[in-house]
């Protein structure tokens, strides 16, 4: 099976949203999901453009990286990468930013309000695009009924193919996971294994569906 000739996207870690120059919003993301599947889809000859959160990951052989910080940045660097076959959209986008400060915020006084502005919603806004991948993949971090919301969020947001997993353990920064792959026809629930091997498994199913 080889994805020679495809163009493929992948987003990976979370993002960090400024609430002063020194202080931000973030997630537990480590992004090795991420950078496990953009090397596995490499690795099967594609070409991968790999959108990265801050992490401390060494880009993987054959993968173009793009570094970014924030949801704007990701949304922007994610527009400007199209159009592709394939986007995998693994990345732990934050939902919200703030309302930030341009100077540090002192403590003193009152206690300070952090006002939430909602982040765009990079995945159903490239299952809307007029540029829409091929094969649209996202993921689901869940801590309950997990095939109930990833099901769910698989039919709300428009796209092909959920990955979803439970993240209340030890998965977050893991070297492990358990993922269940939802698509139009079903489930597939795969035994927990190491994240190098979801990403190998992963890259032969999106392999295989573009035959």
């Amino acid at each position: 099976m080889t994805l020679a000739g495809r163009h493929v996207l992948v987003t990976a870690g979370p993002t960090h949203e400024p609430i002063d120059p020194v202080r931000y919003l973030a997630n537990r993301s480590s992004g090795k999901q991420g950078f496990a599947i953009a090397a596995a889809l490499a690795a099967l000859g594609a070409r991968v453009t790999l959108v990265a959160g801050p992490v401390t990951l060494p880009t993987p052989e054959g993968v173009d990286r793009i570094d970014v910080e924030t949801a704007l940045e990701m949304a922007a660097a994610v527009e400007a990468a199209l159009p592709v076959d394939v986007a995998a959209m693994v990345a732990a986008v934050a939902d919200w930013r703030v309302e930030g400060s341009a100077q540090k915020i002192k403590k003193g006084g009152e206690t300070p309000v952090l006002r939430l502005v909602e982040n765009p919603d990079i995945l159903a806004t490239l299952a809307r695009s007029a540029q829409r991948p091929t094969l649209l993949i996202g993921f689901a971090a869940e801590t309950e009924r997990v095939l109930e919301h990833a099901s769910a969020k698989r039919e709300r947001k428009a796209v092909d193919w959920i990955v979803a997993n439970d993240v209340s353990g030890d998965v977050m920064g893991g070297a492990a996971n358990t993922v269940h792959l939802i698509t139009q026809t079903g489930v597939e629930s795969w035994e927990r294994m190491p994240k190098d091997a979801v990403a190998s498994r992963l890259a032969e199913r999106i392999a295989a569906a573009l035959v």
